[in-house]
């Protein structure tokens, strides 16, 4: 994908109130716990308030009396001291509380996001993977949600712990003094109008920083595994000139971001100092002129801690708003793929194992027999009937494209019967794995019909579709685990032996043997340890144990050197036996023995029949039969 098409654009989030309101929703579950932390942030604020307001008792109540009378009996000022000391004590534990519990809620909602988030992604169809980026996805699984935890494990307490210490603050300046009161508020408005012009210039620039981050980590990842092409190719110049074009997005965004949040707390501290110089001007001017009455020297001094105090919080709002905002950001492409529309399944019709008996009366059967059978509830009469699985598959007339405004299979039209082996043949972009695709129901037909065993594919669940073809694609996928597991990822339920069995059919038993842990050798990185014909051999290998009775095989031997392609073609003929297979092969050595050959070109069927029956024909297959021995 062009770099053009992965800048991220900095668009404000489509619904904030919205996707913040799906947000807190995972924080019901935990609304026991969350009634805990409200209440450890309630005995904070107290604890801050009363040590505020005690400073003006402290001077006015024991400092002053006792220097007008010369007393020196300390014992009550030590007694509101240890008062005061409990109180703060009481605070420090409940802050530590807090934090300790939202721990835990903070994990527990970034599992259940991540599971709902991995849950979607199992639902989503192919053709979301094909038009995002594995980097882009993955980012949603680390930084997006990483600026979850900061918002849920800091921003919402900060910002309800700093709206309770406002509303107690605002109440306690009151009682000690309503005109600096007021004088306060006017003072205030500096700082939230600031507040609210640099944070409505950061938000777009964080929504922006989230986006670029996404399409650059894309990027990298792509990078990273096509490495090897980026160095055949010479290309390292121009995948740094793209990376450093990407980059500067993301730089640019975070450096905008940045500098307009980090403005905020210099200008408002300046402000809160300049409120500081008029309140104690005001107050002492009050203080002198009414001799005391209507304002204490104590009073006076609690309320400018009082008003710092109020001003700490509005800061510290301001300052937590830039991590609300990237993790609405963040919150809003997580929602995007929880959003996405799933693959939709109407299918009814279910695969079941079956007992066929000689008058050819079919029983379902929880064990496995060997025999499959289409299970078909019928609701008009609440009947279930059987149908068995033999592997006839028909297309009549289907067209399909990709996007609708581009049809790439025009009126294809064949007939696979019962173990019937079929070949597409044709360039690149033809349209042979298309058609594979059509039959796995990766992709819905545009028009036309698909139909098994004489049953129309739309009606059958996908999973059961799926679970009666086996496929080996070119592209080899290998997970993390031995190389039995990989082989048993066919069927789960195989024994160790049918594993083995399954790898000397595809004539994988003799290397496998020869690793260092045989079976137990543990793979990583996609197999990186194995050469890719070896890797192919264990993705045939997990087919062969899966024992499907439809096999499609794309390229599947195209790795393969032409001494192992002969082990293996030997190993896939006793594979392919008594199955219906479709082959996907550039080599034609490969499909000449298949019963019908199709030749694709700009998807359409150009010509049909055996090998012998084409070369007749002398076409497009005889040119390319001719020119591939011409080759050789």
């Amino acid at each position: 994908m062009p770099p053009a098409k992965m800048r991220g654009d900095g668009r404000m989030a489509k619904d904030p109130k919205k996707t913040l309101a799906r947000l807190l929703s995972y924080l019901l579950k935990y609304w026991p716990t969350l009634l805990i932390v409200l209440c450890c942030i309630l005995a904070t604020a107290f604890a801050s308030i009363t040590g505020s307001t005690a400073l003006g008792d402290l001077v006015d109540d024991f400092i002053l009396p006792m220097v007008a009378s010369g007393s020196t009996d300390f014992a009550p000022l030590t007694a509101f001291i240890a008062r005061i000391a409990c109180i703060f004590a009481v605070g420090a534990l409940a802050s530590f509380f807090q934090s300790y519990l939202m721990v835990g809620v903070t994990q527990g909602i970034q599992k259940k996001v991540r599971d709902d988030m991995f849950a979607k992604m199992q639902k989503l169809p192919l053709r979301y993977f094909d038009t995002n980026t594995a980097g882009n996805i993955m980012s949603r699984y680390t930084s997006d949600i990483d600026t979850l935890r900061q918002m849920i494990s800091q921003s919402i307490p900060q910002s309800v712990s700093s709206i309770i210490t406002l509303v107690v603050v605002f109440a306690a300046m009151v009682a000690e003094s309503g005109i600096l009161t007021i004088v306060t508020m006017i003072t205030v408005l500096g700082v939230v109008f600031t507040t609210k012009y640099l944070a409505g210039k950061a938000s777009r620039y964080f929504i922006g920083q989230q986006r670029s981050l996404g399409a650059l980590n894309g990027y990298i990842e792509e990078m990273i595994t096509g490495q090897k092409v980026v160095k055949i190719f010479n290309h390292e110049d121009v995948c740094k000139g793209e990376f450093d074009e990407l980059n500067h997005v993301l730089q640019k965004n975070a450096f905008s971001a940045g500098k307009f949040s980090n403005m905020m707390g210099p200008i408002n501290n300046n402000l809160g100092y300049v409120q500081y110089a008029i309140l104690a001007i005001v107050g002492g001017s009050i203080v002198v002129w009414s001799e005391g009455k209507w304002l204490t020297l104590g009073s006076l001094m609690t309320f400018m801690i009082l008003s710092r105090n109020f001003n700490q919080p509005i800061n510290q709002i301001s300052n937590q708003f830039n991590s609300i905002i990237m993790a609405l950001a963040g919150a809003e492409r997580v929602f995007e793929l929880m959003d996405e529309e799933p693959e939709v399944d109407e299918g009814y019709v279910k695969l079941v194992n079956a007992n066929i008996a000689p008058d050819g009366t079919i029983t379902e059967s929880r064990q496995r027999t060997g025999h499959w059978a289409w299970k078909h509830f019928h609701k008009a009469d609440d009947t279930t009937t059987y149908t068995e699985l033999k592997g006839d598959i028909t297309l009549f007339n289907v067209d399909f494209g990709y996007v609708p405004e581009k049809t790439v299979l025009h009126d294809i039209t064949l007939y696979a019967r019962p173990g019937q082996k079929i070949a597409f043949v044709g360039a690149t972009g033809a349209g042979k794995t298309t058609i594979t695709n059509l039959i796995n129901r990766f992709y819905d037909i545009g028009d036309g019909k698909i139909r098994y065993d004489n049953i129309n594919i739309n009606k059958i669940k996908k999973a059961d579709l799926r679970r009666s073809l086996g496929v080996v694609l070119q592209e080899t996928n290998l997970f993390t685990g031995t190389v039995m597991e990989n082989i048993r990822y066919g069927r789960l339920d195989a024994t160790d032996e049918e594993c083995i069995e399954a790898a000397k059919l595809a004539g994988a038993d003799d290397f496998i043997t020869r690793l260092p842990g045989g079976y137990d050798t543990e793979l990583n990185n996609n197999g990186a340890n194995l050469s890719q014909g070896q890797r192919q051999l264990i993705a045939i290998a997990r087919a062969a144990v899966a024992d499907p009775p439809v096999m499609i095989l794309d390229e599947a031997t195209s790795s393969i050197d032409t001494r192992t392609e002969a082990i293996v073609q030997r190993g896939m003929d006793k594979l392919m036996e008594g199955r219906t297979v479709f082959v996907i092969a550039h080599r034609l050595s490969t499909v000449m023995n298949s019963d019908v050959i199709m030749v694709l070109e700009k998807g359409r069927i150009i010509e049909r029949g055996s090998h012998e029956e084409l070369i007749a024909m002398k076409g497009t297959y005889y040119q390319l039969y001719t020119g591939a021995f011409e080759l050789e």
